[in-house]
């Protein structure tokens, strides 16, 4: 009995896409975030009745083989899916005929995802390139409320009547600026390949990075790691906006569950994980007294002690975790997130980052976005104009800080 279990196992994995010394990367991903409320969602246009959404989404390795991850974290019901269709994106809603491919789970157009439930696909060969758009078209039949919700995703998603998942474009759709039942692609690659995580808040989200344009700084880090010679990495997006550490979001359930309840699921568990990149705590220091009560109030060694346990539990797992420093946010338009006593913290937990030793190495964004003559503040070049989230360019800068050597 034990070696039909083995035999079946084996067969299973040659059936479902391994190839010799090969395994699931992901490409790209995005953390969900809990359901509002039902009449908020359906303002959001994140009810669907009859409906489908095509979601695009921009990888960061290729692969010749893919699957798809979908997701109802955080519903509280059961959500039927119709049919799901893959292909790369030409622009707007449209796609090139010729790649569109049906997605199937275990031999089946149609799936149900339980509660909070994520669902693998089954492979499929699509020669996806490379920093590629990939059109993902999920058509639901019944009425149901969006879950495993990414709200602000930063790329257009489309919104059109009816089972439209082989059009050629979206008639008369509805846009949306979120991503919906949708938790990653993975690409199959070699052994030797992995996946960098970048796990944050909204500045690893891309938060006001130009709309469609892929230029959040784990992006142009993906582009750098590609660039180089030698071994590629994927990069994925773990960044929710207004996520904290220690605090779950209260009014706006939108910025996520906390980083230590959401650490496993949105980095740990992403196929082919190698290394992680931390960048938190610059909302559990915020929004204390301006979006969330003062009894959330946090000190700089409530967050090393939390940042301690990402690492042990990193460790645990057999990947490398590396600590990134919090960027200036002096004169911020947000009222009450910044305080002198605030930036006490945020100095003294950048201090432990980079003298501690305690992660596997240092990424100093801090340094790569202050203004050198006030260093206490974000360089005006590299401003989106709320003195919290860098632009394009501060992002970039972002991107270009890191050094490639942490990532061999």
């Amino acid at each position: 009995m034990k070696l039909a279990g083995v035999l079946f196992v084996l067969a299973a994995g040659t059936l479902f896409g391994f190839g010799s010394g090969t395994h699931w990367v992901a490409t790209w991903a995005a953390s969900p975030a809990p359901q509002f409320p039902e009449d908020r969602m359906r303002s959001a246009h994140l009810e669907f009745s009859d409906q489908t959404v095509r979601e695009i989404v921009h990888t960061s390795i290729g692969g010749n083989t893919i699957r798809l991850r979908l997701s109802n974290a955080f519903g509280k019901q059961s959500v039927e899916i119709g049919a799901v269709h893959v292909a790369i994106r030409s622009e707007g809603s449209g796609i090139a005929p010729a790649t569109d491919q049906p997605i199937t789970f275990n031999g089946r157009a149609a799936v149900t995802l339980p509660a909070d439930a994520i669902v693998f696909s089954d492979p499929v060969k699509l020669a996806a390139p490379a920093e590629s758009e990939l059109a993902i078209s999920v058509y639901v039949p019944k009425t149901a409320i969006g879950g495993g919700v990414h709200y602000s995703a930063e790329q257009t998603s489309y919104i059109g009547a009816g089972n439209q998942v082989s059009a050629l474009a979206i008639a008369a759709p509805q846009t949306i600026t979120s991503w919906v039942w949708l938790a990653g692609v993975d690409v199959e690659a070699t052994a030797k390949t992995g996946t960098v995580v970048a796990f944050g808040d909204s500045i690893t989200d891309g938060a006001r990075s130009t709309l469609d344009a892929n230029r959040r700084w784990p992006n142009v880090f993906a582009a750098r790691l590609l660039a180089r010679k030698g071994k590629a990495w994927g990069v994925v997006d773990a960044g929710i906006g207004g996520n904290r550490v220690l605090h779950d979001a209260q009014t706006n359930v939108g910025f996520g569950v906390n980083a230590l309840a959401r650490f496993d699921r949105d980095a740990l568990d992403e196929p082919g994980v190698k290394y992680v990149i931390v960048m938190e705590g610059i909302n559990d220091l915020g929004h204390a007294g301006s979006s969330a009560p003062l009894s959330e109030t946090v000190s700089a060694e409530d967050l090393i002690a939390a940042m301690q346990q990402l690492i042990e539990r990193a460790h645990e797992r057999g990947v490398k975790i590396y600590g990134a420093t919090l960027t200036p946010f002096v004169g911020t338009v947000f009222e009450g997130y910044f305080s002198p006593e605030k930036e006490v913290k945020r100095k003294a937990l950048n201090e432990w980052i980079r003298a501690s030793k305690a992660f596997d190495g240092v990424i100093d964004f801090e340094k790569a976005v202050r203004d050198p003559d006030h260093p206490d503040h974000m360089l005006a070049a590299f401003d989106s104009g709320d003195h919290l989230h860098p632009n394009d360019a501060g992002y970039k800068a972002m991107a270009d800080s890191i050094d490639l050597k942490l990532f061999q």
